[in-house]
């Protein structure tokens, strides 16, 4: 297996975007190395005399500041999970199409390279736009860069629109669904397992929970003219004590998917009411994001794009801008499905697409 590339040389943002894609997938950012990405595109951004360049730990934030009526976040993480040989990166066929394989093509250094040429570049946007790079995704929200800087700087958070480059197959994809952990428990009485009828097994309590669970048919919600499919199921089941033993207390975990439309107290009363008869304790939430596709600025974006837009199911850092009254999308190169995947690859054709796009949005040479 081939080591991975550290940096050695200044990030070159002049080259094609393919190109500043393979370069920057081939620095190690597993989360917690940002470090050396975030020095190059600093360095790189040096002669950009349009932009303001402001760092925040391994957070990159370039913006403009033209006067504009509007302002634009445009933001993409810099981290990646961790590889498992797949860096250095390398360009194969796939069904036709020349594709970049390796770690973080999807997930989503393709989008960043997207995102850094046409920042170095276009020195008079139609909008003010302002530039984030980010780190610490892929790990708990504690330690999210946008978090992070929101908490220092709330001033550039300030806009009335936001895409975040994650995975769409060059496709919009608005807002986000919510997510809701919660556990139910149950609680019995320790016997030996010789003499069951003595004890109360807990775990047999969550059967009437997983049958419930098995015939639940989940909505299909309209928000914003987006349909957002929700999504209810068992993630994990804790219980037992001993194999001769019935166990006294059994957890099952269950991560609600809920529509942008529901807040987070909402989808904890709707889950609950599923399940009256259980002890329930919450234990992770995230509000979802409306897509806000009524925005100007979101249908110019749309029709830059060329394609209809769709809902996004998973959570992303969108809803960070909706939490602020920003409406946001989902634009990036790669298929979602891919991401995190060992196989972890990018159609060539799909970044030069979302180059084109978002270069002829910026530059208003739409329709």
């Amino acid at each position: 297996m081939a080591d991975p590339v550290r940096p050695e040389a200044a990030l070159d943002l002049s080259a094609d975007v393919v190109a500043i894609t393979q370069a920057i997938c081939d620095i190690p950012t597993v989360s917690g190395d940002e470090g050396p990405l975030a020095d190059l595109i600093v360095d790189a951004l040096a002669d950009a005399v349009h932009l303001e360049v402001i760092r925040e730990g391994d957070t990159v934030v370039a913006r403009t500041n033209l006067g504009r009526e509007r302002r634009v976040v445009i933001a993409g993480h810099l981290d990646t999970v961790p590889i498992n040989g797949n860096v250095p990166t390398r360009f194969e066929e796939v069904d036709g199409r020349r594709v970049l394989w390796g770690r973080g093509t999807v997930d989503m250094k393709a989008g960043v390279a997207v995102q850094l040429k046409l920042a170095h570049e276009l020195a008079d946007p139609t909008v003010d736009v302002t530039w984030m790079w980010y780190d610490h995704e892929e790990v708990a929200a504690d330690f999210n860069g946008l978090g992070r800087l929101l908490k220092v700087r709330p001033d550039l958070f300030e806009a009335d629109f936001a895409i975040l480059g994650e995975p769409t197959r060059a496709e919009v994809e608005g807002g986000c669904n919510g997510t809701l952990r919660l556990d139910l428990r149950t609680r019995g009485r320790r016997a030996h397992s010789a003499r069951s009828w003595v004890g109360e097994n807990a775990i047999h309590k969550l059967a009437p929970a997983l049958e419930r669970l098995a015939a639940y048919e989940a909505e299909t919600v309209t928000v914003d003219g987006l349909d957002y499919r929700e999504g209810l199921s068992a993630v994990l089941v804790h219980g037992g004590v001993a194999g001769n033993v019935i166990p006294d207390e059994a957890v099952l975990t269950l991560n609600y998917r809920f529509a942008p439309s529901r807040t987070i107290d909402e989808a904890v009363a709707k889950v609950r009411a599923l399940f009256p008869e259980y002890e329930t304790d919450v234990t992770d939430a995230s509000d979802g994001a409306r897509p806000g596709l009524d925005d100007p600025l979101a249908q110019q974006f749309v029709q830059a794009v060329g394609a209809e837009a769709k809902p996004k199911y998973g959570w992303t850092d969108v809803a960070r801008f909706s939490a602020l009254g920003v409406p946001a999308v989902n634009f990036g190169p790669g298929d979602p499905l891919l991401a995190h995947a060992d196989d972890e690859r990018v159609d060539c054709d799909e970044i030069v697409a979302c180059e084109r796009a978002l270069r002829s949005w910026l530059t208003g040479a739409t329709g």
